[in-house]
């Protein structure tokens, strides 16, 4: 069946079952099946190649699915999905504030509210990028955009946000504290949050579940501590782990070799 989205009113969960995408002849995701909920970050791991940017495309309705993909019980989604995809293009003669603005372009009128312009400036505070507000984009570092990009994904005020890597231009304090931001802000919100990370450990720091991909398919999904395990992870990435706990109790995983196929 075609993919379906739906919203009741204020999005609670998200849904999807036996979603496969299919690029010409080649099936990239083939019967996905996962849930997220709101107030809770859903993270996606898994190699490259193993279809977890293609899995956000098809939530977001960029993509044409098989299977169901849903949100509550009705059928308009409205403005309730936020997407951050991997690769932004931005139009060059934009501003940050500009460019931060097209986020609420489902909310603006003829002309931009001052609680519009209110929104872009509380969202630039919280992501310590305020001071960048009239610089144009042209002038911006790859991690400075990727911040103003995220501003944007998180001024619609979504109840579904997608993240397709969200930090990985990013030096290690901004990752930290872009990551503690969409985790604080999906408390707050209620949001439903799905991530796709490389980075294990943060995986495990800040998503509340891990779904685990391998060759399009989802093998498992449930708390990190359940999905990250030595196994699970030789299975999916061809790379033996060594498993260690920081002194705060935290997960640490450490890659070791890769595993021979011979």
């Amino acid at each position: 069946m075609a993919c379906e989205a739906q919203q009741a009113g204020v999005l609670v969960s998200l849904f999807l079952q036996g979603v496969s995408v299919s690029y010409g002849s080649r099936k990239v995701l083939q019967q996905v099946s996962l849930h997220a909920h709101a107030g809770q970050v859903l993270g996606i791991v898994g190699a490259n190649g193993c279809g977890k940017t293609t899995l956000l495309k098809a939530i977001a309705g960029h993509l044409p699915c098989q299977g169901q993909i849903r949100f509550g019980d009705q059928l308009d989604v409205g403005h309730a999905v936020a997407y951050m995809p991997q690769d932004i293009q931005a139009p060059v003669a934009l501003s940050v504030v500009e460019v931060v603005l097209l986020g609420r372009l489902k909310r603006l009128n003829l002309r931009v509210q001052a609680q519009d312009l209110d929104a872009v400036g509380n969202v630039l505070r919280r992501l310590g990028v305020e001071h960048l507000a009239s610089r144009a984009m042209t002038e911006l570092s790859g991690g400075q955009r990727q911040l103003v990009f995220l501003a944007q994904a998180l001024v619609a005020e979504p109840a579904l946000l997608l993240l397709d890597e969200p930090i990985s231009a990013l030096d290690i304090c901004h990752q930290l504290e872009v990551l503690d931001l969409i985790q604080t802000m999906t408390r707050e919100r209620q949001l439903c949050t799905v991530m796709v990370l490389h980075d294990l450990n943060a995986a495990a720091r800040f998503a509340d579940e891990v779904a685990l991909l391998l060759d399009g398919k989802a093998i498992t999904q449930g708390a990190p501590s359940d999905v990250l395990t030595i196994d699970n992870l030789a299975a999916a990435f061809g790379v033996r782990m060594e498993a260690m706990v920081s002194p705060k109790g935290r997960p640490v995983w450490i890659p070791d070799c890769k595993i021979s196929s011979a």
